[in-house]
């Protein structure tokens, strides 16, 4: 299996979007960013927010792109041809409606789920799926016509902790993940209630 060297995370931009569910890619990236002190900057190349990060021992590509969410293949096209990277390369942080607040999955491949940042880069990828992906949980409004209102929300304080907690979660499996070591930090992600 191909190791992952960049991590994607998808959201709109704009202050307007900063706060809501849809962005929770976004906040991954960011404290990510934080936590090996370095700061996204914008990259025209790249449709995006990018910046080099060390994380455990391996060097990491991040990048939010500037795109809106059904562009976000444009962003991740640009960045995969520049470095030569394949889509097993890439690690995509979303945001997931069928888990919880506060529960968060590793998935390599699969379809978009109806997600369309998904859609727009596999369709941007050639059709290829073979990409990893983090899911962050964000809940589901319980109704198909809710859910574009809802993603565009903003979560409550207690489902803000415990997004919160996932993507802590996130960060501590990460250096496993970029090990290869798929099963051990699936296990430790996965067993987060």
């Amino acid at each position: 299996m191909s190791q992952v060297t960049a991590l994607i995370g998808l959201g709109n931009p704009g202050a307007e979007y900063d706060a809501t569910r849809h962005n929770a890619g976004f906040w991954l990236v960011d404290a990510i960013a934080r936590s090996a002190h370095t700061e996204l900057r914008p990259e025209k190349k790249f449709l995006g927010l990018y910046a080099k990060a060390r994380v455990g021992d391996h060097e990491l590509h991040l990048l939010n792109p500037t795109t809106f969410m059904n562009r976000s293949g444009a962003a991740v096209a640009a960045l995969t041809q520049f470095f030569k990277l394949s889509p097993e390369n890439l690690l995509v942080a979303h945001d997931e409606l069928d888990l919880p607040p506060g529960q968060a999955r590793y998935k390599t491949g699969g379809g978009h789920g109806g997600h369309n940042g998904l859609r727009d880069i596999i369709s941007a990828l050639g059709n290829q799926k073979q990409f990893h992906r983090v899911r962050i949980g964000i809940g589901h409004p319980g109704a198909a016509r809710q859910v574009t209102n809802y993603v565009l929300g903003r979560p409550g304080k207690a489902e803000q902790e415990a997004i919160d907690n996932a993507l802590h979660e996130c960060q501590a499996t990460l250096p496993l993940a970029l090990d290869g070591d798929w099963a051990k930090a699936m296990n430790r992600l996965h067993s987060v209630k």
